[in-house]
């Protein structure tokens, strides 16, 4: 079962955890695994986690937990493509209200998208949906952001 918000641990534990979980792991698909599956089980209220690697000028899919997923991202369209063109993170409170959002869960109503910069270079973007609005803060968008680059570190 999933965690609700009165069992969910601190930031400050999920990034701990995302290091150790990282800790002498080179293998960029098996870390992207592992940090998909310890942010889909960990926060709460949660319906899609995920990665989008670069590769041929587009966002492919890479590994995620949640329902089946847009397999190609154009860079520029849509939360995902807007994160990586811009390399900023992107808070949408509603997807609803975001022009050119592309639903790939009817459910999902927030998203968070963090880009993956390695010395310069764009190489994905880590994709985080929720079934409620305003479920993203900028706590949680430090706290990704830590997470995303000890991802880097590890490559």
């Amino acid at each position: 079962m999933k965690n609700s918000t009165s069992s969910f641990p601190s930031y400050r534990l999920l990034v701990k955890q995302a290091a150790a979980l990282l800790e002498g792991v080179f293998d960029p698909i098996a870390n992207m695994a592992n940090l998909s599956a310890l942010l889909y089980w960990s926060l709460p209220d949660i319906n899609w986690v995920g990665f989008y690697r670069l590769k041929n000028g587009h966002l492919l899919l890479g590994p995620f937990m949640g329902q089946p997923a847009c397999v190609h991202l154009q860079l520029g369209r849509g939360v995902c493509g807007t994160s990586a063109a811009q390399r900023k993170t992107i808070i949408i409170p509603d997807v609803r209200q975001f022009e050119g959002h592309i639903a790939c869960d009817a459910d999902s109503r927030s998203e968070i998208v963090v880009p993956l910069v390695n010395k310069g270079q764009l190489i994905g973007v880590l994709d985080l949906d929720s079934p409620l609005t305003d479920r993203f803060d900028e706590e949680c968008a430090k706290a990704l952001e830590e997470i995303a680059e000890l991802f880097i570190a590890a490559l």
